[in-house]
């Protein structure tokens, strides 16, 4: 089967319609809009466009699922997630090449996606099984404290176009695992992989009602009645800081239980001691993944003067090396930005790094004609006051400062509203814990480039959101503690 008609197959096996209560159907008035190739501009296929009347039926669903749900067997849910974990790996090839599709990495990097997004299922798949309460004797001996957790009731799930899938089973993990039923909006860019994500999870048996998906353009529209109505208990948002803020305000009418996996600005500091190929090496993973279009990615490189040119020309001829193209052929490393609106973005941040006095050592350019591609990027002598170092990029660009001693390395981490994730390079064990001690974010890399793990919390400090997704406390979003005092008599 050629290369175009195996594009066609795998986007004709996905449906197309919203899944509300079991059904797959059309959006209410029968409104459908187009998914975008980024690596071409050029329209996919069209999916059913949602209205705040389908918002509110797929919440009828999840409130009428809830109940049978939650007094499903924990060993239900778990095989029900392990089934959803094997099944993910078995369709590997056909949902990575959906997710390029739509969102324009490259195909490797879509099937590293796909691996960890199978991950979710399978930790959650044992945190179904393990959750507990406790019994003991109150202060006084005359009574019992009896402790239980219990699901916290309908979900409400938006979810991102950078990771469609991983940022999928995160949020959808638990709640299968806690017994909790859900509504789940993609973004519009990519609402192909959660579609075709609900598809394999009925395959594995989740009962109808459960997970429900809408797909729409309206995000405001559609998300407002459902975040209004009383029987809503949980919004989970993965998205910018903005939009967040908007969101918690709204939740706060039903006082609901919020997570917020928000905008980050990592910072990326190597020390004089380093190994500085293994700093290369952890900041082409911390840079590159997804182009840079990750609230993980490092945003910022500060390196010490007396290293900072020979990491910066090491990591600029590995960026400079890098193959850029359509995500689906081979041999290409890095794919389009996901749209016009971010690439322009990507280049004005550039465009003003240079015009205060950077120096472009590789790339800084975007490519002109089909899609939205950006030239991997290195940028030196880059100022204090540049917008490169004070904004998220969401981009395949490296810029590099530099600093004197440990303290200014860590006063210039720390020098943002963000908190979600910084990297550490250093040989120097008292140094490394310094170092992580002080820096205010939720995650840090020491030595390494990559932090995301299933088993691992995942979430910042300060305006970088709040509550943790994934690892012991990924669960506990989901579920409410409830206390009996029990009298003896």
């Amino acid at each position: 089967m050629s290369s175009t008609a195996t594009e066609k197959s795998v986007l004709e096996s996905v449906p197309k319609q919203l899944l509300i209560g079991g059904e797959w159907r059309d959006a209410s008035g029968g409104a459908t809009f187009e998914v975008e190739d980024p690596a071409t501009g050029l329209a996919l296929c069209s999916v059913a466009d949602a209205t705040p009347e389908d918002a509110l039926a797929a919440l009828d669903a999840a409130v009428a699922a809830q109940a049978g749900w939650a007094a499903t067997p924990p060993n239900e849910r778990s095989e029900i997630l392990h089934r959803a974990f094997l099944a993910l790996g078995e369709q590997a090839d056909e949902l990575a090449l959906l997710m390029t599709l739509e969102m324009g990495k490259a195909i490797a990097e879509s099937r590293g996606e796909l691996a960890y997004a199978a991950e979710f299922f399978r930790w959650f798949s044992g945190e179904a099984l393990r959750l507990d309460g406790y019994y003991k004797t109150s202060g006084n001996g005359a009574s019992r404290v009896l402790v239980m957790r219990q699901p916290v009731g309908p979900c409400f799930f938006i979810t991102p176009w950078n990771f469609p899938n991983a940022m999928g089973t995160r949020k959808i993990g638990p709640a299968i695992a806690a017994g909790c039923t859900m509504v789940v909006k993609p973004a519009q860019q990519t609402p192909l992989s959660m579609l075709a994500l609900a598809r394999v999870l009925e395959e594995c048996g989740l009962p109808p009602g459960v997970l429900n998906v809408i797909t729409a353009t309206r995000s405001g529209d559609v998300s407002a009645p459902v975040i209004g109505d009383p029987r809503l208990r949980k919004l989970s948002f993965t998205g910018s800081t903005g939009i967040g803020k908007k969101l918690i305000a709204q939740a706060a009418d039903q006082v609901l239980k919020v997570s917020m996996e928000l905008g980050g600005n990592a910072p990326f500091l190597v020390f004089a001691d380093a190994d500085l190929d293994a700093a290369v090496e952890g900041a082409m993973l911390a840079k590159m993944r997804n182009m840079g279009e990750a609230c993980t990615s490092a945003n910022r490189f500060h390196v010490h003067e007396s290293v900072a040119r020979e990491f910066a020309a090491k990591l600029a001829a590995r960026m400079g090396a890098l193959s850029l193209g359509r995500g689906t052929e081979d041999g290409v490393d890095v794919g389009p930005i996901i749209d016009a609106t971010q690439r322009d973005k990507v280049a004005e941040l550039v465009d003003d790094a240079v015009a205060r006095g950077a120096t472009c050592l590789t790339g800084g350019t975007k490519r002109e004609g089909a899609g939205y591609f950006f030239e991997p990027t290195v940028l030196v002598d880059v100022p204090a006051g540049a917008r490169v170092l004070g904004e998220e990029i969401f981009g395949p660009v490296a810029p590099v400062a530099t600093f004197s001693t440990d303290e200014e390395a860590i006063a210039a981490a720390n020098d943002t509203e963000y908190g979600l994730v910084a990297y550490v390079f250093t040989r120097d064990l008292d140094r490394a814990f310094k170092v992580c001690e002080a820096l205010e974010t939720g995650m840090i890399g020491l030595n390494q480039g990559i932090v995301s793990n299933a088993g691992a919390p995942f979430g910042g400090v300060k305006q970088s959101g709040t509550g943790r997704e994934g690892g012991n406390e990924g669960i506990a979003e989901y579920l409410e503690t409830k206390y009996i005092a029990l009298n003896l008599g």
